[in-house]
């Protein structure tokens, strides 16, 4: 009887290991799709006020021209590219090979209008639609305090 309980165990604590080994390992920050790979998509906290929030993050490994099409979280009614003109759709250009750094001083996404206050250490849903890669699911994390 000692024999089975101890079976038991082993079976129960290896599953665990087995399911564990069966989870994606970063999928909170590193995304990959058939064509290209999403490193960290993320954002600065928010005033209480504020208009819009800044959505960062990489896009490396590109295997073959895509293009970002869409950008869907509930913090926000839409996302457009920092520096173009409100209502323009959304169109940025991912050639094979390149690698895009987004970041706040570069070139970013505005998250806008805002439907509510993003702090730090919260993380949102994220979709990012892809002319090639199609629909792909991420998480976005508020990392930073506000700037002052």
């Amino acid at each position: 009887m000692d024999q089975n309980i101890g079976r038991r165990r082993m079976l129960r604590s290896g599953s665990a290991l087995a399911g564990a080994l069966l989870l994606p390992a970063a999928q909170a920050c590193e995304v990959q799709t058939e064509f290209l790979r999403i490193r960290h998509p993320w954002t600065r906290a928010t005033a209480p006020n504020a208009e819009f929030g800044v959505l960062c993050m990489r896009i490396d490994e590109v295997t073959a021209d895509d293009m970002l099409i869409g950008v869907e979280t509930p913090v926000a009614g839409g996302a457009l590219l920092a520096g173009a003109p409100a209502g323009r759709p959304l169109a940025l250009a991912i050639p094979a090979g390149s690698q895009i750094e987004m970041h706040e001083l570069g070139i970013h996404l505005q998250l806008a209008p805002l439907r509510l206050t993003l702090e730090a250490g919260r993380s949102y849903p994220l979709q990012l639609t892809f002319a090639r890669s199609g629909l792909v699911r991420a998480t976005l994390s508020v990392d930073f305090e506000r700037f002052a």
